[in-house]
């Protein structure tokens, strides 16, 4: 007689627990249990334990069945870990984590991270075939627009497995939060005004309201006319991706010597401060052509500008050049600082305005939650649950299924938040997500290669650059431990075939099979698996933090960050004066639209886990476990370094560190 004892855990979530018969059976290398009833009532976080007695020793037990079954009424259970002592003392872990519902079975192996060349036991491979099968089954890709990274094929968040659904706490903050904030711009009367603002100031009093989070906007709604403070944003704002150094001016953009020289000072010229890297460019290009549409039934613009900036001796960069299309000539004016002050500041706008599309569109949706959406499709079905990689990377997909299912139900839909709230059509929208893929870049999704290949390595006051070095430093430093402790060696890489799968299917369905790219569609060496790792966790951690964070503090004064504009780019100088300004800029109830959605995805709801954090302990052996605290003191040092530099600054750039950077994709 062979004596088992077992603890079965539930998980301490909401609705957890369950009144239904769970039961278990124990497989060894050698044999199997006889089933065993485990209880007839759970509640959640609460443990059971029992013994198990065998005929014979069932030898290592490599994995268990746990049984639900049901007499009367569905009651789901969240099972959290099952913990096993052999016959002499050994104890064997298996981490679920998962959903059980209705009258099912489910095979949970031991927690030792396994490839599959680790495999030996038939049983063993069978069950990571049959794993891997259901999943493909279950997680399907389909296409959502022409030329966009593919995506989950359901058609709403009823659809979605409970394993990646919002949790009962997170679904009830989400709604509750929405539902608050726009009764709350309704009953103040935001969103029954299809006028204009009556003034600048006027506008600040749809953020004064949001108690508590009003302390950024006030400090953009007192600087934003600043040409310091329009550079900073390049820098250290919601798109801080798309500024390059610029050593030759495009044929394009035809700014003179003359034009800028006083905006360089004294001492120098264009071409010296060219040669020289400081000066910079941004272009909209990608902007050029693309239909506007109507708000309210009337007409609205997009622009499609460059903008030139220049660092000056103390360190700050300046626009010194603004073209508000692509096309040079002399209804496309190249407007500068020395303009009127309304010329200038109507230019800025329209500067601002682009970015606000190329922010959410592209840095935002496509770069973030696009690619986060391809990259955990791909991992749920090539990579099986017992997979160390599958262990590394599930904590960084948590939520990103169901927010993103959510955003193509009420936000990027036809008739969704931005087509109402933005002045780019429905198709145009779509378009540029097309023409963002078609010049994404390996390198631009890899922050150290980025940064080299855009000239910005030595630029000052580029917190965005130093935090995310940080950051991507500490992650590359962990997936470094964790590979070497997994992978032998090249070899054991290029061997992973279920390794193989996965890059295979990003590079077809979240790239497209686009070579150009230099995305990978296999992975040959140990270094070039560390890397690709590092871009995703890098992506759907820090880099979402960064380029979503921000979004309230910096959009909720509407002239800083338009969604729309009314009125076309200015085909001549002298012309903007305050009124036509206000006139330009969104409505009032566009602007409140606008505003909750930015509340929203910029919100810290509940039930949130931030980078580090892993409450699911999926690694069992003792390594990994050490590794990941490892971890979590480096990120320790990043979080305290950061707010010593915030400690005296007025602007306190916070969105990276990692008190405020969640381990995934999640809102």
């Amino acid at each position: 007689m062979a004596r088992y004892k077992v603890t079965v855990a539930t998980g301490d979530v909401a609705e957890a627990g369950t009144n239904n018969s769970i039961s278990i059976t124990l497989v060894g290398s050698r044999g199997e249990s006889r089933r065993t009833t485990v209880s007839l009532l759970f509640l959640s976080g609460q443990e059971k334990s029992l013994s198990v007695d065998c005929g014979q020793d069932l030898g290592p037990i490599v994995l268990i069945r746990l049984h639900k079954w049901r007499l009367f009424l569905e009651d789901a259970w969240f099972c959290k870990d099952v913990r096993v002592t052999g016959p002499d003392g050994t104890l064997y872990r298996f981490p679920c984590y998962q959903w059980l519902e209705g009258v099912t079975t489910v095979e949970v192996r031991e927690g030792s991270g396994k490839k599959l060349a680790d495999d030996e036991l038939q049983i063993l491979k069978e069950h990571r075939h049959r794993e891997l099968a259901a999943r493909q089954e279950a997680f399907r890709w389909k296409n959502f627009a022409q030329g966009w990274p593919r995506c989950l094929n359901v058609g709403s968040i009823l659809e979605l497995d409970s394993n990646i659904q919002f949790s009962c706490v997170r679904a009830t903050d989400f709604t509750g939060f929405l539902i608050l904030q726009g009764a709350s711009h309704f009953l103040s009367g935001f969103l029954l005004r299809s006028t204009s603002w009556d003034s600048l100031d006027e506008m600040r009093t749809i953020f004064s309201r949001t108690q508590g989070r009003d302390i950024v906007p006030e400090y953009v709604a007192k600087h934003w006319q600043e040409d310091e403070f329009f550079g900073y944003q390049f820098l250290n704002g919601n798109n801080p991706i798309i500024i390059r150094c610029c050593t030759a001016l495009p044929p394009k953009f035809p700014v003179t010597p003359e034009m800028v020289a006083g905006s360089l000072g004294s001492g120098t010229d264009l071409g010296k401060e060219l040669q020289e890297g400081r000066i910079f460019i941004v272009d909209y290009e990608v902007l050029d052509d693309i239909p506007a549409d109507t708000i309210n039934g009337r007409q609205q613009y997009v622009a499609a500008p460059l903008c030139l900036l220049h660092q000056g001796t103390d360190g700050f960069l300046r626009p010194i050049a603004i073209q508000l299309n692509q096309t040079p000539g002399p209804s496309n004016p190249i407007f500068l600082p020395s303009d009127d002050e309304w010329d200038w500041l109507l230019a800025k706008t329209w500067v601002r305005n682009a970015d606000f599309y190329i922010h959410q569109l592209l840095t935002h949706l496509l770069r973030t939650h696009l690619f986060g959406e391809v990259f955990a499709i791909a991992t749920l079905r090539h990579l099986p649950t017992c997979h160390p990689l599958f262990k590394l990377l599930m904590p960084h997909f948590h939520f990103t299924l169901h927010i993103n299912t959510l955003a193509r139900s009420v936000l990027i839909n036809p008739g969704g938040l931005i087509d109402k709230g933005s002045g780019v059509t429905y198709e145009g929208l779509k378009l540029v997500v097309q023409r963002g893929l078609e010049q994404v870049t390996y390198t631009s999704l890899c922050l150290p290669d980025d940064i080299r290949h855009r000239g910005m390595s030595h630029v000052p006051n580029y917190h965005y650059r130093d935090d995310g070095m940080s950051l991507w430093e500490a992650i590359q430093s962990f997936v470094t431990s964790i590979v070497t402790f997994y992978y032998g060696g090249d070899a054991a890489v290029c061997g992973d075939t279920e390794l193989q799968a996965w890059v295979m299917d990003i590079f077809t369905n979240g790239f497209l099979g686009r070579t150009s790219s230099g995305v990978p569609s296999s992975l040959q060496t140990v270094e070039e698996l560390i890397k690709f790792l590092s871009m995703v966790m890098f992506t759907c951690s820090a880099q979402h933090a960064a380029v979503n964070n921000g979004q309230y503090d910096l959009g909720a004064f509407v002239p800083n960050a338009p969604s729309s504009m009314r009125h076309p780019p200015p085909r001549e100088k002298g012309r903007a004066f305050l009124q036509h300004f206000l006139d330009t800029v969104p409505e009032v109830a566009t602007t409140a639209n606008i505003l909750v959605t930015l509340i929203l995805l910029s919100s810290q709801l509940k039930d949130r886990r931030l980078l580090g954090q892993y409450p699911e302990e999926r690694f069992t052996e003792a390594e990994p476990r050490r590794l990941i605290r490892a971890f979590q003191r480096r990120l320790e040092e990043i979080r305290d370094r950061i707010e010593e530099r915030n400690y005296l600054a007025e602007l306190r750039y916070n969105y990276l560190n990692p008190l405020e950077t969640e381990n995934s994709i999640s809102i």
